[in-house]
């Protein structure tokens, strides 16, 4: 622990890293509240995987057009936010394909793009292969301030709509009867998943993006019995494990995505059958005096 601490006083790649866990760990706790309560991980995993199409074709367009001002995480936004409306638009005005079609055509069709892309741009694309991943220690300085203005985005304008967004999530009905325009909040529901996606891809990659929106808040409902409950404490426990992720996978020398995920499947877990052996404990001691 003493040499990972001293490691991170001296090395910027490692701030940078840690900050990054912070900042993806407050937006993973508000919104992941948000996605969790309306069950539409689902959703969220077809966001995140076609984020591949926009972070390609940044990359081409770096490469082969030298448009060095074209980040890949731009990309990302980009096909991130159109990929939710195209989703959120056949949910919500729908035609007669099914709305799990759709989010697996979109899927597809953005990893398919993505791999295009990638297959087309000159030389060995190992940063898009850590965006798939996760590699949270390539994140640069530019990188930080960019994730650090997508976080300040993503969870001001869900915390100002707090209410709005929570009427919608558990009872759009009610909602709609308290002039609440379900269909507006619907999407921004969906475009501020997406940028979290962006936010999550940076930490933990493409592929385990879902656990980390999930696992924390899952963990959280077990000990909070409001939203806000929720998302605060979803965002001390995603804060917490992208720190002890980070510094197992820099003591064993293990990928910090995938080392990140485990802990917190491992944490999910104890929680789950530790919350069931109390409760049959509860039950026993009460069958006991009755």
């Amino acid at each position: 622990m003493g040499e990972f601490l001293t490691a991170l006083q001296q090395q910027s790649f490692l701030q940078h890293a840690f900050l990054t866990g912070i900042l993806a760990g407050i937006a993973c706790g508000v919104m992941g509240s948000y996605i969790v309560a309306r069950r539409i991980t689902y959703i969220a995993g077809g966001i995140a995987h076609s984020l591949l199409a926009g972070l390609g074709a940044a990359r081409y367009c770096q490469t082969v057009y030298g448009w060095e001002w074209l980040h890949p995480l731009y990309g990302a936004i980009a096909s991130a936010l159109l990929a939710a409306l195209v989703i959120g638009m056949v949910s919500l005005w729908g035609t007669k394909q099914r709305e799990d079609t759709v989010i697996g055509a979109v899927w597809a069709i953005g990893m398919a793009v993505g791999i295009l892309f990638i297959f087309k741009t000159p030389g060995y694309n190992k940063d898009l292969t850590s965006y798939l991943f996760g590699n949270i220690l390539m994140v640069s300085a530019d990188d930080l301030w960019l994730i650090a203005g997508l976080d300040i985005l993503v969870v001001s304008v869900g915390l100002m709509f707090y209410n709005q967004l929570m009427a919608v999530c558990f009872d759009e009905e009610f909602a709609r009867l308290r002039g609440v325009r379900v269909e507006f909040y619907y999407l921004l529901l969906l475009c501020l998943t997406a940028l979290t996606v962006v936010l999550l891809v940076t930490v933990v990659g493409i592929i385990l993006v879902i656990a980390l929106l999930t696992l924390p808040v899952a963990v959280a409902g077990h000990f909070a019995k409001r939203l806000w409950q929720m998302m605060i404490l979803a965002s001390v426990i995603t804060i917490l494990l992208n720190s002890f992720g980070l510094f197992f996978s820099y003591d064993a020398d293990l990928p910090t995505g995938a080392t990140t995920i485990v802990l917190a499947g491992v944490v999910y877990f104890i929680v789950v059958f530790g919350s069931r052996l109390v409760k049959r404990k509860r039950w026993s001691k009460g069958s006991e005096k009755d």
